[in-house]
């Protein structure tokens, strides 16, 4: 799509939603904008919203970053299956996961099995610019971001390729992200 493309008519977005059975859930590299896009679509589709992120810290009452130093990514990462398979058990809505949820082999099954797995990617270059914008992602904080997040892309692309879907985020407004992901959906489904 570009941005030329129009916007789907309310008929059009109508007809989309009622074949949306399942939650649809955004997976991807963190910065790639997963929460922003994903709070625009369920807006749209006139879907309920969730980030498993803020539902960790809700249910663990501390931040992400406390988490992995107090108690470690393991700890984490077990929290973070049972709360995507809590949220995943709610019905249709969009689901925006962390970055690594859908590298563990338990919860990427889970969310094949029972949701519509949804690969948001980026370039490199703009999941850098993102991820500045919000501090504090605990596998940031040792090095140099971009170092980083090109070895993580690198290491976690075999995984998201599992997703059925496959979305690129460009660094333009996230509405046109949002319509790729509706056409997407609409051709899947």
């Amino acid at each position: 799509m570009t941005k030329d493309d129009p916007l789907p008519s309310p008929a059009e977005v109508s007809a989309l939603r009622a074949r949306i059975d399942r939650p649809v859930v955004l997976v991807g590299m963190m910065g790639v904008g997963k929460s922003s896009v994903g709070r625009k679509l369920a807006t749209l589709l006139d879907l309920p919203f969730a980030d498993a992120d803020d539902e960790i810290e809700n249910a663990a009452q501390m931040s992400i970053p406390e988490i992995f130093d107090q108690f470690g990514e393991g700890y984490f990462r077990d929290g973070e299956r049972r709360v995507i398979a809590r949220m995943i058990e709610s019905g249709p809505g969009i689901l925006a996961t962390g970055g690594g949820a859908f590298v563990q082999d338990e919860t990427r099954e889970l969310i094949l099995d029972k949701a519509i797995a949804l690969w948001l990617d980026a370039d490199t270059d703009t999941l850098v610019e993102r991820v500045g914008r919000k501090p504090g992602r605990p596998l940031l904080r040792n090095g140099d971001p971009r170092e980083i997040l090109t070895r993580l892309k690198a290491e976690r692309r075999p995984f998201y390729e599992q997703a059925p879907l496959h979305v690129v985020s460009e660094a333009g407004p996230h509405q046109q992200t949002v319509l790729r992901i509706m056409k997407a959906l609409d051709q899947w489904l």
